[in-house]
């Protein structure tokens, strides 16, 4: 679920939450509402808003943890291409093929992954990437444009042990560039567990139950309540979008790969 939806339903069933407890209230007894019944009532609600707001400080710090490593896994994926650009070009002519593709590629990685921002210019495959599968950084086409890399690079010949020195750290370079890549994709999925998920939507809507029951019948307690659940609700707005880095309007920065761009450029 994206987003806005994920924070659009929670801030739904709060206020449904909220609406039944209101309704409720009149049709009980006047027993259950003696002022035993409401401070136990309120011990109740005291230990769930306790455990909710540690849950949501801790899917946020959980989040933001996660959004944090796949940006630094990022910048050392850049910082990767670069340094296997440089030893190709010290193998000289015969890598230039190898070095094209490698732009093509990253030039297209950059155009797939953040669709919304301006496409580096030249000359690479533009129909590739769709929002579909931005979260995942890359597709198919794209891995196997980087294959191709590893392919022509294996074909080149060397003409002395300095050459082929640098033919192997070139190919054991491009492993890594796989390896980091990778590394982004499976960490680009999404972390929060569903089921713990809705526990927590659970324990927030018996809380906003217990506020409809007790609270006072007045615009102030009503307009309150609201503003709580759309406090909740922005929260979990924030945690979904960290947990989900190459989407929503929170993610992570295309800088270290035109960076790299550039590089691979020169």
């Amino acid at each position: 679920m994206s987003e806005v939806g994920s924070a659009l339903l929670v801030f739904a069933l709060l206020l449904m939450a909220t609406g039944i407890g209101v309704w409720v209230r009149p049709l009980l007894p006047e027993e259950h509402k003696a002022h035993e019944t409401v401070q136990l009532i309120q011990l109740v609600i005291g230990m769930l808003v306790t455990f909710a707001a540690l849950v949501l400080g801790l899917l946020t710090a959980s989040a933001k943890s996660s959004f944090d490593t796949v940006s630094n896994d990022l910048r050392t994926f850049a910082a990767d291409l670069i340094e296997f650009d440089t030893t190709m070009r010290e193998l000289g002519s015969d890598t230039d093929q190898s070095r094209h593709l490698l732009r093509q590629y990253a030039a297209a990685a950059i155009a797939s992954t953040w669709p919304q921002e301006p496409a580096p210019s030249g000359e690479y495959p533009k129909d590739i990437g769709t929002q579909d599968n931005t979260q995942k950084l890359e597709n198919v086409r794209l891995g196997d444009m980087l294959t191709a890399v590893g392919r022509e690079l294996r074909q080149v010949q060397t003409h002395d042990s300095l050459q082929q020195r640098a033919l192997e750290d070139a190919l054991t370079q491009y492993r890594r560039v796989v390896d980091a890549r990778w590394k982004i994709i499976e960490e680009a999925h999404s972390s929060i567990s569903q089921p713990f998920f809705k526990t927590l939507t659970f324990w927030l809507g018996v809380i906003f139950l217990s506020f409809g029951l007790i609270a006072p019948r007045n615009t102030l307690a009503l307009v309150t309540i609201s503003l709580g659940a759309v406090s909740i609700a922005s929260a979990i707005y924030v945690i979904v979008d960290l947990d989900t880095p190459f989407s929503g309007p929170i993610v992570i920065s295309s800088s270290p790969m035109r960076d790299a761009l550039t590089h691979l450029r020169r």
